[in-house]
């Protein structure tokens, strides 16, 4: 191959990464404290998995230009596999930890094949058959190769025509967080080589069911390449969430089929696209989960694998300290630092491949605070977040933040700029303790809650996404409504248990949670229908009613874990990350009381997305939207009068009467002869029925449209043949059981 010095000068070339040109490929990579850079190209490892057979030529690269490495390689096409190896100091007290008998992954490539190694030889400083060793010794002289992922030339080209995206609007979202793998392993619907795949993810029996709930937008965990961490592989256990990034721009090759996989790294691309399209033609928006904030490096003491060759000074947050150490703000042993304009690039660049090249339509940010910190922490003008304002390749993309990390001032909810949301931990926290927490505290005497804090979740959280300039302009849909998600209990696992049951993570169950606000209603765990205190199993089913309710009926969008619309359970485990298992995939064996769950979760989808009044854009101001209308919301105590200062207050009041109105055809010009949009929801937090006078400032005739006593949505037709039927009016009183919401629609005059 030739030098540097024989090959024509070339300017670096102004994108990162390996890309197909008409003669081979241009390459560039960023190595800023290098004293040289190899592009290593690995052949024969198509069709031998020894690396002993594999032969290795290497291409010592232009540069460096700004940090930059380059060269232009022809004869290089489509399927060579190939890695990086980085010459330059070894001084760890200085943070430089260059070893080129590391083979190096480009955090750039669009594809990865091969496994990751967990011995010795991965590590970039001495370790003994343990990983024990010390950071801050001599250099490993051992070569990586055969024991790391190799990058893979990929055309990034689709040639076929491409659906449009659906571009649902927020007031209409409905996001379904699910796992690749998880939500069709085990699904009958799937044929069996498609089952877990993103091929299974597009097969018209998922479709199917997606799209009877009502979902909009389904947010996948992490689908960018991923590995697991050593103490976890020590344990057989597996980081299955993928939570722990080995490549920014590859997809994860695990979740392709196993025919895509033979035929390599361009055909997982392609699945990964064709999933997309697929979803899209069903009129479905797909958002990953992705994490930008950490690696799978580990802490200093971790594995050589990609960006701490490179240039560890560059890509990691330190400490300021001599010897270098790292700052974790991630909890995960590194944090990537978003003052360095590399990493922001790294990551700009990489979101605008999934959604330019892959099609993908927005992302959920992990540990997103990290990834806006500046010299003085949290910056709500950081210049990563300024660009997701102002990019055009951001436009109409949907952006969502985790808000917070676990740094110092780490909790941020609502202090994102928009267009981002948030997810709203108050709002999850608010409905466990209503619905579970205080009765668990009631049921032995103990005082709780009242609604004031409920009720500012079921309006859209303006305490928290109010404060903006102009204020409110975010609106109540910047909250990401949820009860659960991936982390934490299921919704069937918060009715059954007090306490979090992680044995099986190898951690003495010190991991996970401790701040649960579940209830298991006076028995810990499953119980058997035919066992001692099945008699609690159908307030356990009214308490996951009540849970789905909330979140499907207030103002916000909402975000429901895949699974819990069919009761699954991971038996306690409040953080199955680490398995690959039955414990964290989605049970599709519908039991009377799993169909009856699901069939409740799409008559509340149906609800919300029917009635105008429950799909609120802006934040209610108390007054009617239109002269001769309704205040846009009212709250009213069981007895019918507006609810006062001293009821808001009073922990012991948990009934209450919230009533939305809205106009009825949103978009059209607003005019009260448009039509009204009137809901009532009628909610009993208390372990006593009560008697609730329907409220309203107007003659109404309201609708029954859904009970949480009821097991089946078809319960209705029961109570509507029976005497009193689901009609009444204004000012009559009705009785409400102990623990549930009810739910009333204006009928039209």
């Amino acid at each position: 191959m030739s030098s540097p010095s024989q090959r024509p000068r070339r300017r670096p070339v102004p994108r990162l990464g390996v890309r197909l040109s008409d003669d081979g490929i241009d390459v560039a990579v960023f190595a800023s404290h290098a004293t040289g850079v190899d592009l290593c190209l690995i052949d024969g490892s198509e069709t031998s998995s020894d690396p002993t057979t594999w032969t290795e030529r290497r291409v010592p690269l232009d540069g460096p230009e700004l940090g930059v490495w380059w060269a232009h390689v022809p004869g290089v096409r489509v399927g060579q596999r190939y890695g990086f190896r980085v010459h330059g100091p070894w001084e760890p007290a200085s943070g430089q930890r260059h070893n080129p008998a590391k083979l190096l992954v480009d955090p750039y490539a669009r594809g990865l094949v091969g496994e990751l190694g967990y011995g010795p030889e991965t590590y970039g400083h001495v370790v003994d058959d343990d990983l024990a060793g010390d950071p801050a010794g001599p250099a490993d002289p051992r070569d990586s190769r055969g024991s790391v992922p190799l990058g893979v030339v990929v055309d990034t080209r689709y040639a076929a025509r491409r659906p449009p995206r659906p571009h649902v609007p927020w007031s209409q979202t409905v996001i379904y967080e699910a796992h690749v793998r998880g939500l069709t392993i085990g699904f009958p619907g799937v044929p069996a080589d498609l089952r877990g795949t993103y091929a299974g993810l597009a097969h018209p029996a998922t479709i199917a069911h997606l799209q009877s709930l009502g979902v909009t937008t389904l947010e996948l965990l992490p689908i960018q390449a991923s590995a697991s961490e050593p103490h976890l592989v020590q344990k057989g256990l597996t980081n299955y969430w993928g939570y722990n990034t080995l490549g920014f721009f590859a997809p994860h090759a695990a979740y392709a089929t196993a025919a895509a996989r033979e035929a390599g790294a361009g055909a997982v691309l392609a699945e990964v696209k064709g999933m997309v399209d697929r979803l899209h033609e069903a009129g479905i928006e797909v958002v990953l989960d992705v994490v930008y904030n950490h690696t799978a490096e580990g802490p200093v003491e971790g594995q050589h694998l990609s960006w701490r060759g490179l240039d560890n000074p560059a890509y990691y947050l330190h400490d300021g300290w001599y010897p270098a150490t790292l700052a974790d703000v991630t909890g995960c042993g590194n944090s990537l630092d978003f003052r360095r304009p590399q990493v922001v690039r790294t990551a700009l660049d990489s979101l605008r491949y999934w959604t330019e090249a892959v099609g993908v339509d927005g992302f959920r940010f992990d540990l997103a605070v990290t990834l806006a910190r500046g010299a003085d922490g949290f910056d709500p003008g950081h210049p990563f977040l300024m660009t997701l304002q102002t990019a055009p390749s951001m436009h109409g993309i949907k952006l969502i933040a985790e808000p917070w990390d676990v740094g110092p001032g780490g909790w941020q909810t609502g202090r994102f700029p928009p267009p981002l949301a948030e997810w709203n931990d108050r709002f999850r926290n608010a409905v466990r303790s209503f619905w579970l927490a205080d009765p668990a505290q009631a049921a032995h005497g103990l005082p709780g809650h009242g609604v004031r804090e409920l009720a500012t979740r079921l309006a859209g959280s303006a305490d928290l996404f109010g404060y903006s300039e102009p204020p409110g302009i975010r609106g109540p849909m910047a909250s990401v409504n949820y009860v659960t998600s991936h982390d934490g209990f299921t919704m069937a696992d918060l009715v059954a248990y007090d306490h979090k049951h992680n044995h099986a993570n190898g951690e003495a169950n010190r991991d996970g949670s401790n701040d649960n606000r579940s209830w298991n209603h006076g028995l810990e765990g499953p119980v058997r229908v035919d066992s001692l205190g099945a008699e609690i199993l159908p307030l356990r089913r009214r308490s996951i009613r009540n849970l789905m309710s909330t979140l499907l009926l207030s103002a916000g969008t909402p975000m429901l874990t895949a699974g819990d619309e069919l009761g699954r359970t991971q038996g306690g485990n409040n953080n199955a990350y680490c398995h690959d298992s039955p414990v964290s995939w989605v049970e599709w064996d519908l039991t009377e009381w799993r169909g009856n769950l699901l069939a409740t979760t799409r008559h509340l989808l149906a609800l919300r997305r029917d009635h105008a009044a429950l799909q609120g854009t802006r934040f209610f101001v108390g007054r009617p939207w239109a002269e001769g209308t309704r205040r846009d919301l009212s709250w009213f105590a069981a007895d019918g009068t507006a609810l006062d200062h001293g009821r808001w207050h009073d922990p012991q009041v948990r009934t209450m009467q919230m009533l939305r109105s809205a106009p009825a055809h949103p978009g059209r010009p607003v005019s009260p002869d448009a039509g009204e949009s009137a809901v009532l929801v009628v909610v009993n937090g208390s372990l006593d029925e009560a008697e609730v006078v329907l409220a309203d400032d107007r003659p109404t005739t309201w609708e029954l449209v859904w009970d949480s006593t009821w097991e089946h949505p078809a319960e209705r037709d029961a109570v509507a043949s029976a005497n009193g039927g689901v009609l009444a009016e204004n000012g009559s009183a009705v009785t409400v059981e102990p623990l549930s919401v009810r739910v009333y629609v204006a009928q039209e005059s």
